[in-house]
């Protein structure tokens, strides 16, 4: 593979680590600034929720942008979003450190994965592409308890000077290896992309990544208080069980593709939706149990990203038969929709757990992810059904 594929790793490997390493932070930034849980839990919310308007608007707008310099330039801007996070002396500028740097997360990855393609032959395009994206996937397994284990140790501030480190290490990598001239793809505007919006079997699926992210992350977003205040952990105890939780999610990912594969996306999408409701469920009442709650939480890990595959791989069909003209669009709104589902569920857990009680947050959770179970059935039915209605016309014409 091209060292520029690499350096495109590396910066997806600092951006899913800046993302998700909030989550084992959650209880060292709220007794720090002196806010809320919830408050804290917030930032998760922010961020994505830049992500999911960034994505579409800033991809827009940057269309006719040398795709170099737009790389070269994003990964500018999440090494200062980052820096700004390090030296936050309030809880409002960290907010606002978050929104900058999920600004340039979705830009990012809807530029990287073309930029990946055409560093490559035609034959080899999937394995770049999964190169790239396996650096969020690394984050994940080790980036984020890394990450969650200097913030306990040294302070969270660390965490972020250690991530814009890696920002800085990932610009260098992009500004040397990537080629000067890459290929841009004619510019996809704003109206086009609503006009996506427009298809309803697309919203449906964007709805079903929506709801199934929103109730995972509705208790993800609070496992370290969980682990603590509930299951008696102590806090550096909870890098580690996100570590194996890092390592669920690894595996999860690989039994979802091949599940996808095996039985097809809908009835890939019931088992693992449902798999996760059920997990969840658990949770609320194993969170008090440190033996159970660990298991609990091995289990969650391995089927809360293994829906990724199989959704991505539903959208793109769907995409090609409802709107051909925008099928690559229609894949980057899922990432948008995967992102509001994050932000939706972080601020509803974040008020679950101020009104009602961090042990609640599982069961309420699997209650939406039951929402997305029942959306991937009505979706699995409306296809079935244009299936027989093709076959009965297809019968009807004259031979």
């Amino acid at each position: 593979m091209p060292a520029a594929l690499w350096a495109l790793a590396l910066s997806a490997f600092a951006i899913g680590t800046t993302e998700f390493v909030i989550v084992g932070l959650v209880p060292v930034i709220a007794a720090d600034l002196a806010v809320s849980v919830p408050s804290a839990g917030l930032l998760v919310s922010l961020y994505a929720l830049g992500v999911a308007v960034g994505a579409p608007l800033l991809t827009a707008l940057t269309g006719r942008v040398p795709r170099k310099w737009l790389l070269v330039s994003l990964m500018a801007v999440f090494t200062v979003g980052n820096a700004l996070a390090w030296l936050a002396p309030d809880y409002g500028t960290l907010v606002a450190a978050r929104l900058l740097t999920g600004l340039t997360h979705g830009v990012f990855f809807a530029v990287a994965s073309v930029i990946a393609t055409s560093l490559v032959p035609r034959e080899r395009a999937a394995a770049a592409i999964s190169l790239v994206f396996s650096g969020l996937t690394i984050a994940l397994v080790t980036g984020v308890p890394l990450g969650t284990f200097v913030g306990q140790h040294l302070g969270w501030r660390a965490t972020f000077l250690v991530v814009a480190a890696l920002g800085a290490v990932a610009f260098a990598g992009t500004a040397l290896l990537l080629p000067r001239k890459l290929a841009r793809p004619a510019p996809v505007g704003l109206l086009r992309q609503l006009a996506v919006l427009g298809q309803p079997r697309l919203l449906l699926v964007y709805a079903m990544t929506a709801a199934g992210y929103g109730g995972s992350f509705l208790a993800f977003t609070f496992l370290a208080p969980i682990l603590q205040d509930l299951a008696g952990y102590s806090a550096g105890a909870v890098s580690l069980v996100l570590l194996g939780f890092g390592v669920s999610v690894a595996l999860g990912n690989v039994w979802g593709g091949r599940l996808a594969d095996r039985i097809g996306p809908i009835p890939a999408l019931l088992r693992i939706f449902g798999g996760l409701a059920a997990v969840l469920a658990v949770l609320s009442v194993t969170a008090s149990h440190p033996v159970l709650v660990v298991l609990t939480v091995l289990v969650w890990g391995a089927v809360a990203f293994a829906n990724v595959p199989p959704l991505q791989a539903y959208v793109v069909r769907q995409a090609e038969k409802y709107a051909p003209h925008a099928a690559d669009v229609a894949s980057g709104l899922n990432i948008a929709a995967f992102n509001l589902g994050i932000a939706a569920g972080a601020w509803l857990g974040g008020g679950i757990v101020e009104h009602v009680g961090l042990r609640h947050t599982g069961w309420l959770g699997a209650l939406v992810v039951l929402g997305a179970v029942g959306l991937t059935a009505c979706s699995g039915w409306l296809e079935r059904r244009g299936a027989r209605r093709d076959r009965a016309e297809l019968a009807c014409q004259p031979q």
